[in-house]
């Protein structure tokens, strides 16, 4: 009996224990989510400005920013697009808490995933952390559909567009989600 014990706590430990790393790849994931937002608008704000018209001038700034940190895109957008203080203060958070996350989250906080209730505490923070950073994410994607809609990208911009949506779905595809950095 005591074995069997013994096994249901490793099975309750091992199926809690995946459900932290779950929430750790969602809280990386909305991370990204919201890095491609961030270029997003700054291409946009590229275009607007006439800067960037074809797709192969849309495709290699695509790729500069891409490789771009959070903070650096924070700071871009900052320059090119209005925020509330709200929206700074919470860029600024998000950017603060996604890089311990992504660089330092494990390191930092090795001996609470040995225990239910660390583990408990840790997912309780990347949920929070995951929720914010999707309603951000939203945000900017609003702010991004009404601004194409009032500027009337010209058609060539518009199509430029479209291409590198289609570009970074087929890269997407190809590579597969776990290739994605």
């Amino acid at each position: 009996m005591h074995n069997t014990d013994f096994q249901n706590d490793f099975m309750l430990d091992s199926e809690h224990s995946k459900e932290l790393f779950a929430y750790y790849g969602l809280a990386v994931y909305y991370g990204q989510a919201l890095e491609q937002q961030l270029v997003n608008l700054i291409l946009l704000t590229k275009m607007s400005q006439g800067k960037v018209v074809t797709e192969e001038e849309l495709e290699e700034l695509y790729e500069r920013k891409m490789s771009s940190s959070l903070g650096q895109l924070i700071h871009e957008a900052r320059h090119h697009f209005t925020f509330s203080e709200e929206e700074i203060s919470s860029l600024n958070e998000l950017w603060q808490q996604r890089n311990r996350i992504v660089h330092h989250y494990f390191k930092e906080r090795i001996h609470e995933t040995f225990s239910p209730e660390g583990r408990t505490r840790m997912i309780k923070e990347l949920q929070d952390f995951k929720e914010r950073a999707q309603e951000l994410e939203l945000v900017l994607q609003q702010y991004i559909g009404v601004w194409m809609a009032a500027l009337g990208l010209k058609d060539e911009s518009a199509a430029a567009w479209v291409a590198l949506e289609r570009m970074h779905a087929a890269r997407f595809q190809e590579r597969g989600p776990d290739e994605e950095s």
